[in-house]
């Protein structure tokens, strides 16, 4: 169970934005991979898929509504309405997407999908470990983050005492029990497969791997209100 020193002092923000733009890159285009391979998408975008199957509204809704009830749970955790967080959340939230959509295009034509299966499947493995990496770049440098992997940053340091591998597992439990609902309900399963598997797996281990490893210097921001009580 890792945990982290603060940063010798805050990051310019030419740093942070710099920093940001790499993690934005990583997780859109591990995102974008693992839309356009259809070997089975992230956690909560599988749960928000199989909720617009079992109940008709379009997915883009499903998932502003679904980030939006993240925002109001990560508040009542930290206890306190917390704008720059909020309005960060939502920032997050729309040219995230669009990259996501742009990349996923872009791979699509040029033909992803006709690779032999063991190739799509090892860059859909690539896929989440590129999430993985822009997660734990961008929840480092704390700037504006996407509510669920928001979620994940407050309970990892407020319950958990940094463990990422922990904390991921639980924040993935929301989407479990939409998934096996929609199961129960409708008989069918969506948007599941190897790649899925492998992010519930691993995906929080990858986060806390890649939090030593890639740019290692670089050490967690703004956690006053996150891990007041842990000793950096």
């Amino acid at each position: 169970m890792q945990t982290h020193q603060s940063q010798p002092g805050p990051l310019k923000m030419n740093q942070s934005l710099t920093y940001f733009s790499i993690s934005i890159f990583f997780n859109a285009l591990g995102n974008a991979l693992t839309v356009a391979l259809n070997l089975g998408s992230a956690l909560w975008t599988a749960s928000s898929v199989n909720i617009t199957q079992w109940t008709g509204i379009h997915l883009d809704i499903i998932l502003f509504l679904t980030g939006a009830a993240v925002v109001v749970i990560n508040t009542l955790i930290v206890g306190k309405i917390d704008w720059h967080r909020i309005i960060g959340n939502i920032i997050f939230m729309f040219p995230f997407s669009f990259l996501v959509d742009a990349f996923s295009y872009v791979l699509v034509n040029l033909g992803i999908m006709h690779l032999p299966l063991l190739l799509r499947i090892v860059l859909d493995l690539a896929g989440i470990c590129l999430i993985a990496a822009g997660i734990s770049i961008y929840q480092r440098v704390n700037l504006v983050l996407h509510p669920c992997d928001d979620l994940m940053q407050i309970i990892r340091f407020k319950y958990f005492k940094g463990s990422a591998a922990i904390a991921q597992l639980v924040t993935f439990m929301p989407p479990v029990l939409i998934i096996l609902l929609s199961w129960a309900i409708t008989g069918k399963i969506y948007a599941i497969n190897i790649g899925t598997v492998f992010a519930l797996l691993f995906q929080g281990a990858l986060v806390g791997l890649f939090d030593r490893t890639i740019f290692p210097s670089l050490k967690h921001q703004h956690l006053s209100t996150d891990a007041s009580h842990i000793r950096n």
